[in-house]
């Protein structure tokens, strides 16, 4: 059996990239929770630690082929996870934003295993945006429509 010497420099910088995916997926979390969704302060940061952690163990000394095939199970497997946060009543669809939240923080946590920390932190940042101050401009909307369909 062949053993890998440990990188230690390597393996702190990849626990720093994990704290980082992390902290990103924190300020969503903690809005989704807020606002009394069943997904929130704990699934994003999850979701974005998990899918750094998975492209970090693709990492070289694996091929691109490797981590091209990761990058997408990962996609694939949290687009299953958020089709979980999406509840069709007969009138209504909800979560689709949390579902689409989810994929996007698998993203922020590939983006930042791949040193890509400035898409990570714009990913992160456009979505909180989305959520928070895009909210009220929903209601508007939704309320008209309701108003006309009566």
């Amino acid at each position: 059996m062949t053993t890998i010497p440990t990188d230690w420099t390597a393996e702190w910088q990849g626990l720093a990239k994990l704290a980082y995916a992390f902290l990103l997926a924190l300020p969503v979390g903690l809005t989704r929770e807020k606002e009394a969704h069943s997904i929130g302060v704990r699934t994003f940061p999850l979701v974005a630690m998990g899918s750094c952690g998975y492209v970090l163990l693709g990492s070289p000394p694996f091929s691109l082929d490797a981590q091209s095939r990761i990058i997408q199970g990962l996609v694939a497997g949290i687009g299953f996870v958020g089709g979980g946060a999406i509840l069709k009543t007969q009138a209504d669809v909800h979560g689709t934003a949390t579902a689409a939240s989810i994929w996007t923080f698998g993203a922020v946590g590939a983006s930042v295993a791949q040193n890509r920390y400035l898409i990570a932190l714009f990913l992160a940042a456009l979505n909180l945006l989305a959520l928070h101050v895009l909210l009220p401009w929903k209601r508007k909307i939704d309320a008209k429509g309701e108003a006309q369909d009566k």
